[in-house]
């Protein structure tokens, strides 16, 4: 009857002596950590108007715009890392509208075909192999619609002043 005893005493005490290896948590890798990147990095320089910045940017330009999730009546792309960034000084949404009860007020269904045109731009989230990210960022550290946001990036290849793209390098949501 001692002898379970004593060895369970003896396991105890040699267990209490061990030092157990410091937990190691592995990177983060992946598209989740890249985005989760974007979103903490912060934006450099004056962010200026859509409506200005595109009369001016090029290819290979970094740049740094403010506005709003909101253009049209699905901003977010579904499943990738890009959404559409409307300029509030042409665009306003519809429950911004005295008397408006419009159900997707992010669409600004009462601006112009050309204020949007020149007062949207397309944010994206690239991979080091150029292509926009596989995750949907809607709801991601506050990116809603309607949100006011702060981009950093480069205007991507393919942009011209009647399309406006964005690589993020930084993304601040206000």
């Amino acid at each position: 009857m001692r002898t379970p005893l004593i060895l369970a005493a003896v396991c105890l005490f040699a267990s209490c002596n061990e030092k157990s290896a410091p937990a190691v948590t592995a990177p983060a890798t992946g598209p989740g950590a890249e985005v989760t990147a974007i979103l903490a990095a912060a934006p450099a320089g004056e962010a200026q108007a859509i409506h200005v910045v595109r009369t001016t940017a090029k290819p290979g330009d970094e740049i740094t715009l403010s506005g709003r999730i909101m253009g049209n009546s699905k901003p977010f792309v579904e499943g990738r890392a890009a959404f559409t960034l409307g300029d509030p000084e042409l665009l306003t949404p519809c429950n911004e509208i005295p008397g408006d009860s419009c159900e997707t007020p992010w669409d600004c269904c009462c601006d112009s075909k050309e204020d949007k045109k020149i007062g949207i731009a397309s944010i994206q989230i690239t991979g080091p192999d150029g292509r926009v990210l596989k995750d949907g960022l809607e709801g991601v550290g506050g990116l809603v619609k309607l949100a006011t946001v702060t981009v950093t990036g480069k205007v991507a290849e393919g942009s011209s002043t009647d399309s406006l793209v964005v690589n993020a390098s930084a993304i601040q949501v206000k």
